[in-house]
């Protein structure tokens, strides 16, 4: 392999050099448990309390709403669950999207196995909710709407302000699961009428294991996870103190470098969807052209088979996914690219690109280049493509 090439930043992401240095101490010498009540261990009371702070901040929330969890899936978790079990009286009723992580559509699926109803809202060709058909969807019953902030597989942003002010007018707790956006966009949770927010560290250079759910105040949401009195009696368990540290330093980088490096991100990002579409035939930009997340590039090609797409760009040393990695063993086509109404052959030939601020133009001819090397010889060996050019010259 002469070459190595990350282009999976949505599945994860490395953790950044100086998060690990101000992480590496909380494993060694400052290892106290943050509940104990001595001055060694109050000193990581005090730091958790820090990082709480900045977390806030970057959405413009207060320290007390921000609750550490062990990554976005249990935030998600948390925030549909015990919506559900706190506010059962007023109704039982959930409205979410077609195209939304499994973590929330499993535990919607979940809910409705309880005796919850739930409204899958369908969006369009490039990933958008309708506004008019959430609000169509509104029942007196309904006490949660959840929207992702930006799809994970396609990058389309939601219209999420607009949401969270339709959930706003009728008294609907709105819940957006922001993890690929978070770090990546700017989010203010009272512009957005935001009541719950769920984040994770690994999707912007912080550590694996670590993430938030943020809680407006006044939301009557309880403990998910039961044992201790951590996190404001609402989530039990000794307190990841160098996942939080690290947590806490990723979002502070993430956000003191945001206008700069997404800048530089989409100017990339862009040059890779032109040279794409411009080269490669029959292939298909999935997700809004414009409102998009800046590292994301998503396509369909026609006549191939994802699956040996990402095979032979490994052999090229070139990291890249089809999908959410969380369904990476699946053999069904993405649900995402389904829901924007691609048909099962196309959406199973799709490629999904996500950069950091390292990749560079050059590195995007690298890929390109073997990109179209890869496609052109898988098409080559393709029945369907060999009757679809005899097709076409039949016809000219």
């Amino acid at each position: 392999m002469s070459r190595f090439l990350y282009l999976d930043n949505a599945a994860t992401t490395k953790t950044a050099p100086e998060v690990l240095e101000a992480m590496l101490p909380y494993f060694t010498e400052k290892f106290g448990n943050p509940s104990s009540v001595y001055q060694f261990a109050a000193e990581n009371k005090t730091v958790v309390d820090e990082m709480r702070k900045i977390i806030a901040e970057s959405l413009g929330a207060k320290s007390k709403e921000i609750y550490f969890t062990a990554g976005g899936s249990e935030a998600d978790n948390w925030a549909l669950k015990a919506t559900a079990e706190a506010y059962q009286a007023k109704g039982r009723h959930i409205i979410t999207t077609k195209i939304e992580h499994h973590a929330i559509l499993h535990t919607a699926e979940y809910l409705e196995r309880q005796g919850y109803e739930v409204t899958y809202l369908d969006v369009d060709e490039d990933g958008k909710v309708d506004l008019e058909e959430l609000k169509a969807a509104i029942r007196p019953d309904t006490i949660l709407i959840s929207v992702m902030y930006a799809n994970n597989e396609i990058g389309t942003v939601e219209p999420i302000r607009e949401i969270g002010e339709i959930a706003h007018e009728h008294g609907i707790l709105f819940h957006t699961d922001a993890v690929q956006a978070y770090g990546h966009l700017p989010i203010n949770v009272d512009e957005c009428y935001i009541d719950m927010l769920s984040a994770s560290g690994h999707k912007l250079n912080g550590p694996k294991g670590i993430g938030f759910l943020y809680i407006r105040t006044g939301v009557k949401i309880r403990s998910f996870i039961h044992g201790g009195a951590q996190e404001r009696k609402r989530r039990a368990g000794t307190e990841n103190v160098p996942g939080i540290v690290g947590m806490g330093a990723a979002v502070k980088r993430a956000f003191d470098t945001m206008e700069e490096r997404t800048a530089r991100e989409k100017e990339v990002r862009d040059y890779l969807i032109r040279r794409v579409e411009n080269e490669i035939p029959y292939c298909r930009l999935n997700g809004h052209r414009t409102d998009r997340l800046p590292n994301n590039a998503n396509f369909s090609f026609q006549f191939i088979e994802g699956e040996s797409l990402l095979i032979r760009l490994d052999m090229k040393g070139i990291c890249a996914s089809s999908g959410s990695a969380c369904t990476s063993g699946s053999l069904d086509p993405s649900h995402v690219l389904l829901a924007i109404g691609l048909p099962h052959e196309i959406a199973h030939g799709s490629l999904r690109l996500t950069i950091n601020e390292e990749i560079s133009k050059e590195d995007v001819d690298y890929v390109v280049d073997s990109l179209k090397e890869i496609v052109e010889g898988l098409r080559n060996m393709s029945p369907l493509y060999e009757d679809f050019v005899k097709k076409q010259e039949k016809n000219v």
